[in-house]
């Protein structure tokens, strides 16, 4: 009975205690193939192409109790680009969901942002964006049980639990905003950083009464640098670090994932990545380029002590990301890039 305790126990907490204001928030190791999720002034930063939409799937812990699965659907596009010589607008959105848990702890974001990107004389590029969106959070107590019901042999459903449970959902308004700076160095030499901060209004997140809990979350703080690297005019090399912290809780993943030209052109590439979770997981990562259409694929290899329960097998996650042009957008590159 221990480990089935331990592990029914596990998920209790993470239904509701996980997502209060120094709960894991939504991420992905691809984080850069989820742009507006890391910094709303990604929104329509994508200089070679006039739009962009891509999807995401994570599955996690599959092997530790019910697996945390998380969901993106997303999508910008640049506007005014043949209005304004040195700048242009980007607009987005956001759909995201994830589901953990006994109790179905299901969460749906919906995500609408907006940026300006300007120019800095020929090879800079500074960009401020912004965010709003609705977050609804649910639960299916009828799903779970405590230790109140335990009666020494089995949890009986029929004992009441004595928590003070006042909603089943909530639901909030959430504010994000950012800043980037990118540096186009030549066609072979790329180099951008950005900051931004989720949460700035700090919603009320929580299935108990004011009373009870406030339960606040706390702001999250994210930086990122990225570089790419044109090196023999066969690969793309890109180097990476992202950190990020939410209450008490920091994540730094680092590492960098490389382009090679199967084609010639540019038309096909195979992708080939590795990165770091620092104290959680090792992330080999491999992919396929066609044309404007990029699919990626990664695993999460849990080093922390969690491999002990999980056998190391933490989480993988798939994403498909689709860019392009519009017909009568013109020049829709207005600074050099690095590609093949």
């Amino acid at each position: 009975m221990g480990r089935v305790r331990i592990y029914r126990m596990i998920w209790i907490m993470i239904a509701v205690t996980g997502f209060t204001a120094s709960g894991q928030d939504l991420h992905f190791s691809q984080y850069f193939n989820t742009p507006m999720l890391v910094n709303p002034a990604n929104t329509g930063f994508n200089p070679d192409y006039s739009y962009r939409f891509g999807g995401n799937y994570r599955n996690q812990w599959a092997n530790v109790g019910n697996p945390y699965k998380t969901m993106s659907l997303w999508g910008d596009v640049k506007l005014f680009t043949n209005s304004f010589e040195n700048g242009w607008m980007g607009v987005g959105g956001a759909l995201y969901k994830d589901v953990a848990g006994s109790g179905q702890l299901s969460s749906t974001k919906g995500f609408a942002s907006i940026a300006w990107h300007q120019m800095l004389g020929y090879n800079s590029l500074l960009s401020g964006g912004f965010g709003v969106g609705f977050v609804n959070k649910r639960i299916d107590l009828s799903k779970l049980t405590f230790d109140n019901q335990w009666n020494g042999k089995f949890f009986d459903v029929n004992i009441p639990s004595n928590e003070p449970f006042a909603y089943n959902q909530s639901t909030y308004m959430d504010i994000q905003m950012g800043l980037n700076y990118a540096y186009f160095a030549s066609d072979n030499f790329y180099f951008n950083a950005g900051v931004s901060i989720m949460h700035i209004n700090r919603p009320r997140e929580s299935f108990f009464d004011p009373s009870v809990s406030d339960a606040r979350i706390d702001r999250r703080y994210t930086g990122f640098v990225n570089a790419s690297i044109k090196v023999q005019d066969t690969w793309i090399v890109n180097p990476n670090i992202y950190v990020s912290r939410m209450g008490k809780a920091w994540e730094t993943v680092l590492g960098l994932n490389a382009n090679r030209d199967l084609s010639g052109d540019g038309s096909q590439q195979m992708i080939l990545g590795l990165y770091y979770r620092h104290n959680d997981a090792v992330i080999p990562m491999v992919g396929y380029q066609v044309n404007d259409t990029r699919f990626l694929f990664n695993y999460d290899a849990t080093i922390s002590t969690l491999k002990n329960v999980n056998a190391t097998r933490g989480a993988y996650e798939i994403s498909i990301v689709k860019s392009g042009i519009f017909s009568n957008a013109g020049n829709a590159v207005k600074c050099p890039t690095v590609k093949f």
